[in-house]
């Protein structure tokens, strides 16, 4: 089979190499649409901390083509995504359902192979039907289902305002579910475009911090009380003090974004903490008991049922051969783009 294989950071090169019949407990998945996170991209940037050669993609979807012997809940030509995560499920964690804490848990796209193949084996346990939704669609649920668990967790009341930072995927995703959940959202990024996209999806407000000033648009938006939540998807140590700053007394903040360094806060925004008696809570994948959770049960039934468009969030193509391409554009941010997708068979394949 072909596949886009990572070399050395951020070198990938598509060649054939062999795939082993699936094992017992195992289904082969023909790989239709793939996502590349913005996590992916990261690690391009940065120390890759995992074996090499490597195989990425977390985010993928296609058709059960194979399965092994012991494999008796998922039949041939089912249509499903993968669930990437791979709890040990004997931790002190996992027995208590907290899967996204397990001590000794594996991840397929990093340490183990993904997405960005014709083929991939995965385990049985992790795949989930999709029944007739769109393949590039159902790429979009595992950063769909990332999204629900942080809005599920953070628990928003009807008419709360939440300030959203970061208007990529994740981050309209979250937008996108606070709605549903009957916030008020305002969204926050510095591209006029990504925030265009925010309004479009309902948001209330929007704020350039490098055309207005955050802090007075909080205070017009609040009536000077302060956002009753923040939500963090930037993964900016700008945004992640900001946060401290624009929350309520008895407010919370949700960290969705990853720290790429060191997050240096100021006296005010640390005293905000506790003078004001602030929730931080970090949310961290998207999985909780039974496995995989009802993040991703829920994100199946949302997206089936048409209350989450995600279509729409599409911005770029590629094909195997181009995975490089793919990666050196959003790296170098040649152009302005949503959720890029690497398409192993070709577009014509997932009509």
């Amino acid at each position: 089979m072909k596949a886009a294989v990572l070399h050395a950071k951020n070198h990938f090169v598509c060649e054939d190499i062999a795939i082993p019949p699936c094992g017992e407990n195992e289904v082969k998945v023909k790989v239709m649409a793939a996502g590349i996170c913005g996590s992916d991209t990261h690690k391009m940037t940065s120390e890759w901390k995992y074996p090499l050669p490597a195989i990425m993609g977390h985010e993928f979807s296609g058709w059960v083509v194979e399965k092994g012997a012991a494999v008796h809940h998922v039949e041939l030509g089912d249509r499903v995504t993968v669930i990437p995560f791979l709890p040990c499920y004997t931790c002190e964690h996992c027995q208590r359902g907290h899967y996204s804490l397990c001590e000794d848990h594996g991840m397929i796209g990093s340490k183990s192979f993904g997405g960005f193949a014709e083929y991939a084996n995965i385990p049985a346990s992790n795949v989930l039907k999709i029944g007739e939704i769109d393949f590039e669609e159902a790429a979009m649920i595992e950063p769909l289902a990332v999204s629900l668990h942080g809005v599920l967790n953070i628990e928003p009341r009807l008419g709360d305002i939440v300030a959203v930072f970061g208007a990529g995927t994740i981050g309209l995703l979250v937008m996108k579910c606070l709605k549903m959940a009957g916030a008020k959202v305002i969204a926050i990024d510095i591209s006029d475009d990504k925030l265009a996209e925010a309004k479009q999806y309902g948001c209330e407000y929007t704020i350039n911090p490098l055309e207005d000033d955050l802090l007075e648009r909080i205070d017009t938006y609040t009536n000077g009380r302060g956002v009753d939540i923040a939500m963090e998807c930037a993964g900016s140590k700008i945004t992640q003090e900001q946060c401290l700053l624009i929350t309520k007394k008895k407010g919370k903040i949700g960290y969705l974004g990853i720290a790429y360094q060191d997050v240096l806060i100021s006296q005010e925004a640390f005293e905000n903490i506790f003078r004001k008696e602030l929730t931080l809570t970090g949310f961290w994948n998207s999985y909780s008991a039974p496995f995989p959770g009802e993040e991703w049960t829920k994100s199946v039934e949302l997206i089936q049922e048409g209350r989450i468009q995600v279509k729409n969030m599409i911005s770029h193509r590629f094909s195997l051969e181009e995975t490089q391409r793919a990666f050196d554009m959003m790296i170098n941010r040649e152009e302005t783009y949503g959720k890029v997708l690497i398409i192993p068979h070709g577009e014509e394949h997932n009509e």
